[in-house]
């Protein structure tokens, strides 16, 4: 393969907290802890959504994809993190880089995909509720879930690509947890122009465009409530998709904090920020995964029940 002839880099070290070994344990603790609750309270998800007919809609499909989005994209980074703060030299091959790399950038660019797809049900529910059998038919549903994985799929296939047939010639210390693309990227011995390029189009395709069609969805969604005459039925309305909007607002909230703040000028304090964004980039990943399902349970009155009447049987 050329990418072996071109690239004497066999395997690359994650930095990780090794300048702050005190805080290794503690956010070993605290990080397993927060994994093990995103497994147990997507895993309960699925299986409610599963178990109970009364759920067997589009919208818990949606629900039920996402939240095995969550348990694949923690998955395919956290047992890495947490390996990385009890091994003393923390080191992944170049080819299980590429594959750590695919996986994350796959999930995250399916989850874009998916939540646009969840607001266009919601919209479809609340603007068009006689057609929405009609429109949200099971022909309809299950391409548009499969849709998602897919362009999420081809979108990391096409970025990791790209990355994996650059050079790394020298310096191989990753300044992260795990293989992040774009501390991976710094580190190449060539010209990255063409890969800034292909993920900024990426985001604009992946990020903006599901962005503005939500954006859009809820204007339509907030006007039809409004329109309701009774309170009762503009709380009920929007009890629908008041889960799904708050999932989004820290979704797309947590990513805007982390790309939007500014970067500190100060010499002195630039080792504090960059483990600062590490560690803000680290439970960015873990934040919503966590708050999904208890945002749904929550806030949603039949995933209540479900969960209820499912834990009674224990």
């Amino acid at each position: 393969m050329e990418v072996a002839n071109q690239s004497t880099v066999t395997e690359f070290v994650l930095l990780g907290l090794s300048a702050h070994p005190t805080l290794e344990k503690t956010f070993f603790v605290l990080i397993l802890s927060m994994y093990l609750v995103i497994l147990l309270g997507n895993g309960v998800l699925i299986l409610v959504t599963i178990l109970d007919a009364h759920l067997h809609t589009p919208m818990y499909f949606f629900l039920r994809n996402l939240s095995f989005l969550d348990i694949c994209y923690t998955t395919s980074s956290v047992p890495l993190v947490l390996d990385g703060f009890l091994t003393p030299r923390k080191t992944i091959s170049f080819s299980g880089c590429a594959v750590q790399m695919f996986l994350s950038f796959a999930m995250g660019a399916t989850e874009c995909v998916l939540l646009g797809m969840m607001a266009f049900d919601r919209y479809v529910a609340i603007c068009n509720p006689l057609r929405y059998p009609v429109i949200m038919s099971k022909a309809a549903y299950v391409p548009m879930a499969i849709s998602s994985w897919v362009a999420g799929g081809a979108n990391s296939l096409v970025q990791i690509s790209l990355a994996i047939q650059l050079p790394f010639c020298g310096d191989n210390v990753i300044n992260h947890f795990i293989c992040e693309i774009l501390a991976v990227l710094k580190l190449a011995c060539a010209d990255i122009s063409i890969n800034v390029i292909s993920m900024g189009v990426a985001n604009m395709i992946f990020l903006g465009i599901p962005v503005l069609f939500i954006f859009v969805s809820y204007i339509f969604i907030l006007t039809t409530i409004l329109r309701i005459p009774s309170a009762e039925g503009r709380r009920k309305a929007f009890s629908t998709c008041s889960a799904h909007l708050t999932v989004v607002i820290i979704f797309y909230g947590t990513i805007l904090f982390m790309y939007g703040k500014p970067k500190s000028k100060d010499p002195l304090g630039a080792d504090k920020q960059d483990l600062a964004d590490k560690l803000i980039s680290l439970f960015y990943g873990l934040l919503t995964p966590m708050l999904n399902p208890i945002i749904y349970s929550l806030r949603n009155k039949d995933v209540k029940t479900a969960v209820t009447k499912m834990l009674g049987k224990l």
